[in-house]
């Protein structure tokens, strides 16, 4: 048990050190920072998870046309404070979370604030989007940007906190909806980070999630370059171990959706990971074995 939490918090670092290059340096997909420009350039393969590619964003197709791609409007795109927008999506939660006025939403993984900014207006003043991340710099970045959305919208009703999915920085039954948009699969206790989810759920509350899973199990051959990847696709679980997941932690109402358009997005913009991976499968195409997955369900009311 030891070793094994001990993997498990080496991994947990790499990723966050991982986005906390991405937050210090404002990555956006198309540009990339430029240490990781020069790795590519030189040859060799990104050493952690958001060094340039897959779950992360690809370096080779604009924020805004992947957001598009995977479901949000340019309309939510034009509102966005400068610098939310990442490249960092999967899916699109908040198209399926129904939010309601005066709700209390909450987003789990929320990088620079992408789907807490667009959740806010939906909930208007009487409700509330709180968005967690575990690295201090995308909290930070996301603060950064709460004035221009309270200048743009007249609401005060977002906020972020520091603090880990495994951990949440919430009360017991404080919250009417649980988003995350592509980072659950970098959790690498997801039994953990699924019970704290069912915690903070008021009765009757629920989860409307974007993640990258598995279709089914890559060859030996594709695996060890998925390990690679540090908690982009390495983190994934197949969707069958979704539905147990979610099965074995009270949940009801279970719909999981799978979506191959972010996959194709990143194979059309020959995102390096997705390129590499595509020539270790005999098929050519990780969308048969990968998809974005939209996750909904309820916890008992």
């Amino acid at each position: 048990m030891k070793e094994t939490n001990q993997a498990g918090d080496h991994v947990r670092e790499q990723i966050r050190h991982g986005y906390t290059q991405i937050a210090e340096a404002g990555v956006f997909v198309g540009e990339g920072s430029a240490a990781v420009r020069e790795e590519l350039a030189g040859g060799s393969e990104p050493s952690d998870c958001c060094s340039g590619g897959s779950c992360c964003g690809p370096t080779t197709i604009g924020v805004d046309q992947l957001a598009e791609q995977i479901g949000y409007t340019s309309d939510e795109l034009e509102a966005l404070p400068g610098g939310a927008n990442m490249g960092l999506s999967c899916g699109n939660p908040t198209a399926i979370a129904e939010l309601r006025e005066g709700e209390v939403v909450l987003d789990l993984g929320s990088g620079g604030g992408f789907d807490v900014f667009l959740a806010g207006p939906r909930v208007g003043s009487s409700g509330r989007a709180i968005g967690i991340d575990m690295t201090a710099e995308m909290v930070s970045k996301a603060r950064a940007n709460i004035d221009q959305y309270r200048n743009a919208t007249g609401l005060d009703n977002v906020e972020f906190r520091l603090g880990e999915i495994e951990h949440l920085p919430v009360a017991d039954a404080a919250v009417d909806v649980v988003i995350s948009n592509c980072a659950l699969n970098l959790s690498t206790d997801k039994a953990a980070a699924w019970s704290e989810i069912f915690r903070v759920l008021k009765p009757g509350g629920r989860v409307a999630i974007s993640d990258i899973a598995l279709l089914k199990e890559l060859p030996a051959s594709a695996r060890s370059t998925v390990e690679d990847w540090v908690g982009c696709v390495a983190g994934a679980i197949s969707v069958d171990a979704m539905h147990r997941l979610l099965t074995h932690h009270g949940f009801e109402d279970i719909t999981l959706t799978p979506k191959p358009d972010y996959v194709r997005a990143m194979m059309d913009a020959g995102d390096p990971l997705y390129q590499k991976l595509a020539g270790l499968l005999d098929s050519g195409d990780p969308t048969k074995y990968i998809t974005s997955l939209d996750v909904v369900a309820q916890r008992p009311a």
